[in-house]
């Protein structure tokens, strides 16, 4: 009986997409683009490769750049963890290696790279036989053997790692993989798959039980939390005000403006009396000149309710970390998605 292997792999053929990471083997752009590709749309991340490879050709180049440059970059992409990790990876792979690391341990060893993203890497540069599993490879998997354990728990990656081992060509790894990833992208997708003209159909058990619907299986969902920001967009004459987001919250690397969170719903009078304001004004007049509330901003497992509030003030006094740049120059410095929104959507004064 012919291998499911050798059913992906003749498919893919035919109708695996033609992307720029897949006419390589140069691991550090298979690297790049698996990295960009992570809770990426392709037709999305594909700009952000050919910008990436064109500004650093190597490894070597994107370790000599710094973290604002990478931001900037990478704006818009969202998970700005990926690109502080890449920086630290590449400036890795220069400090400890002699060229990008070859075996699966040494790759998986650096920053921000996983088994997948380590499987995909070593399977496709180096034809190391090792099996990747992704979203696309867990829906395959479980409708074709029509497994009913949820992929989010221990006892169902590992099973399902093991499945993906087993069904693995180990002559072509790289090109297997490769298969699989697409055909669950284009041929099994979430919604809708083309069960009528697959090539496994005959050997899906979960289209034989009725069950397509109903596999991948998984055993619970984050709880989306609510947060509420209220960003103070203050100005004087050309000069802008922002803040560059430390710590381990979301945006780590990023300006924006002052932000006062709140633990629900708030107007601006309640957002007046924050500590920041007053240390951010001071004594000096100041006048609000509008509110703009921002369309509500999702992320994996937050949901942002923001609010801008332009205020005027005559004279700046930069306090509270914040620094004062040219309202002209806040394109230069990365900010998130929802702040680049509100700066494209409008003139600043």
């Amino acid at each position: 009986m012919t291998r499911i292997s050798d059913i992906l792999i003749e498919w893919y053929a035919r109708e695996g997409r033609d992307l720029p990471w897949r006419r390589t083997r140069d691991p550090y752009r298979i690297w790049l683009s698996e990295v960009i590709l992570q809770q990426t749309r392709v037709a999305q991340g594909l700009a952000y490769y050919e910008r990436f490879t064109s500004r650093y050709p190597d490894v070597a180049s994107l370790a000599a750049a710094s973290e604002d440059e990478v931001l900037k970059l990478w704006q818009g992409l969202g998970y700005y963890s990926r690109a502080r990790n890449l920086l630290a990876a590449a400036r890795e792979v220069v400090a400890r290696f002699d060229g990008f690391p070859r075996t699966l341990d040494d790759v998986r060893s650096l920053r921000g790279v996983g088994d997948y993203t380590a499987a995909a890497i070593c399977s496709i540069a180096y034809d190391t036989p090792c099996a990747v599993v992704d979203g696309n490879v867990y829906r395959v998997l479980s409708r074709l053997f029509d497994l009913d354990l949820p992929i989010d728990s221990t006892p169902g990656r590992r099973a399902f790692a093991e499945l993906a081992l087993r069904e693995l060509d180990p002559a072509r790894p790289g090109l297997h993989n490769q298969a699989i990833m697409d055909f669950g992208a284009i041929q099994c997708t979430p919604v809708s798959p083309r069960c009528e003209a697959c090539p496994l159909s005959e050997r899906c058990l979960a289209l034989a039980s009725g069950t397509v619907a109903e596999r991948p299986v998984k055993q619970g969902r984050t709880r989306v939390r609510d947060r509420w920001f209220h960003y103070l967009h203050i100005t004087s004459g050309d000069r802008t005000l922002l803040r560059r987001r430390e710590g381990g919250d979301i945006w780590q690397g990023l300006y924006e403006f002052p932000l006062v969170e709140t633990a629900s719903a708030a107007d601006f009078a309640e957002v007046a009396g924050a500590p920041l304001v007053a240390e951010l004004l001071g004594d000096a007049p100041w006048h609000l000149l509008r509110s703009t509330p921002l369309p509500v901003h999702r992320l994996s497992h937050q949901c942002l309710h923001a609010c801008v509030y332009r205020i005027d003030t005559p004279t700046l006094t930069p306090a509270a970390a914040a620094i004062a740049v040219r309202s002209s120059e806040l394109g230069d410095y990365a900010v998130p998605r929802l702040l680049e929104r509100y700066l494209m959507s409008g003139p600043i004064g």
